[in-house]
Formats: structure tokens, sequence, C-alpha cells
């Protein structure tokens, strides 16, 4: 009798965790806007909707050296002072949700 539960059990469990997976999917998300010349503001989160407090948002220079060192204040914002060599914004909320977004796709007002 056990054997014939067997295929039942096994599809409840396949069918868990593809629920269990696609309800913790989410992709990262990060956009930059020039505030004015000097500084920049940058918003990160999830495509789920929700926010990313806490997580690194580190400017670096083309020679891969971190410029301005940071971290998505409350908000899930970081605002810093445009770098005068060229550089690129790294969001970094861990293996597989990282995006990068280099200094000539930032919006300008």
């Amino acid at each position: 009798m056990i054997s014939t539960f067997r295929p039942i059990h096994a599809a409840l469990l396949v069918l868990c965790a593809g629920f269990s997976a696609s309800a913790l999917a989410h992709n990262p998300m990060c956009e930059c806007k020039a505030i004015d010349a000097e500084q920049i503001k940058c918003t990160g989160g999830f495509s789920d909707g929700s926010g990313a407090p806490g997580v690194t948002l580190d400017v670096i220079g083309y020679d891969e050296t971190i410029l301005v060192p940071g971290k998505l204040g409350a908000d899930s914002t970081l605002t810093f002072k445009k770098p005068g060599a060229e550089f690129y914004v790294l969001f970094d909320a861990g293996p597989g949700h990282v995006v990068e977004i280099d200094q000539a796709d930032i919006q300008t007002p």
C-alpha cells in the first residue's frame, strides 16, 4: 500500500519545490541618476518590490580600485560625489544578485 502513495508523495514534493522556488525568485535592480553635475543617487532593490537596505554598492574605477565604498541606506539609496576618474557602480547583493552600471548609462538631469 505504501508503494501506491510514493508517486503521489514524489509529485507533491516536486510541486512544492516548484512553488517555493518561484516564490523566492527575484532579480536585483539598481538605477542611478545624476542629481546635478556633482552628485549621483543610486536606488537598489529587487523585482519583487522589496528594498535593499544595507546591500553593498561600490563605485569602482576602470582600474578596479574602489573609489567610493558604500552600502545602501534604510531607504535603499546611496548618494555620492561623482568621481573625477572613469567609473562604474557595482550593486552586490550576493552570488547571482549583482548589477553593474557604467558611468555612460547614468541618467543626467
